[in-house]
């Protein structure tokens, strides 16, 4: 015996982002990887979406990530997948045909097969997770690896509790018994418009959910660790920003926390989702 693991057989399909069929144009964004004849799958969608934006503006990331969800949560064989594919997107999502790929393990086989296919490369990574892009996919590893990212609500549509027109979004939610918690990324590294605009809709997004969800409203900020984005004392102009942005949205009774108090978030939720 040698160590090495035996490796196995399966086969991948990527998942195309098409706005356009006739156009034809497309981007990667996720891998479904299986071994042959099992009805378990793999599946992993892309944590980026700038270049589907790029691509296609108004693309709807919402139902992008619900799909993502609802194929993790239900593996199913190829002819299921497509009818899914077929009845949420039509067209716009395409899965290539089935390839062969020797993997140690499916997690491991998709890890790699995202690196190669869908992931930019490092240094386009690195320039791109800033900001808000950077505070989020901190908030999603987290709840993936507390196991209650599926279970989340995405994407929330303030109107659906504001008024018609609201196009404000709130990234993540869900509702623990009589109490709806709503997470959001905010940036302080290069303005405080998100912060503002968060402020100003947070006593009407309550209000609605009270309305609507006969519920109260737990509203998070989750924001850069001051020292992060250079906020200290030796740079004084950037620290009063940095709190006038915190300031101003617990002002209006927004919770803000930074992204090193998502692991304890993500833990409180994986005890009252009961996962």
């Amino acid at each position: 015996m040698n160590g090495i693991l035996p490796r196995r057989e399966c086969e991948f399909q990527l998942l195309r982002y098409v706005p356009d069929a006739v156009r034809n144009e497309f981007v990667n964004i996720g891998v479904i990887l299986r071994e042959p004849g099992s009805r378990h799958a793999e599946v992993r969608f892309t944590r980026d979406w700038r270049r589907v934006r790029c691509l296609h503006p108004d693309a709807d990331l919402a139902s992008l990530e619900g799909m993502e969800s609802e194929l993790r949560l239900h593996g199913e064989p190829e002819v299921r997948l497509m009818r899914m594919l077929a009845d949420s997107l039509s067209l716009t999502v395409q899965m290539t045909e089935p390839k062969g790929y020797v993997a140690e393990s499916l997690p491991a086989g998709i890890e790699e097969l995202m690196k190669l296919y869908v992931e930019p490369p490092p240094k386009e990574r690195m320039l791109r997770l800033s900001g808000r892009g950077a505070i989020h996919g901190r908030m999603r590893t987290e709840f993936e690896h507390a196991g209650v990212w599926d279970l989340l609500r995405k994407r929330i549509a303030a109107s659906e509790y504001t008024r018609a027109g609201d196009p404000l979004r709130i990234d993540v939610g869900y509702r623990p018994n009589g109490l709806i918690r709503m997470f959001h990324a905010v940036s302080l590294d290069q303005g405080l418009e998100t912060a503002k605009v968060l402020a100003f809709s947070a006593a009407s997004l309550r209000a609605g959910v009270e309305r609507v969800e006969k519920a109260q409203l737990e509203l998070t900020a989750v924001v850069e660790p001051a020292a992060r984005v250079g906020a200290t004392d030796e740079d004084p102009d950037r620290l009063d920003q940095y709190r006038f942005g915190v300031e101003t949205m617990e002002e209006n009774q927004i919770r803000v926390l930074t992204t090193s108090d998502m692991g304890r978030v993500a833990e409180t939720a994986r005890r009252e989702l009961h996962v």
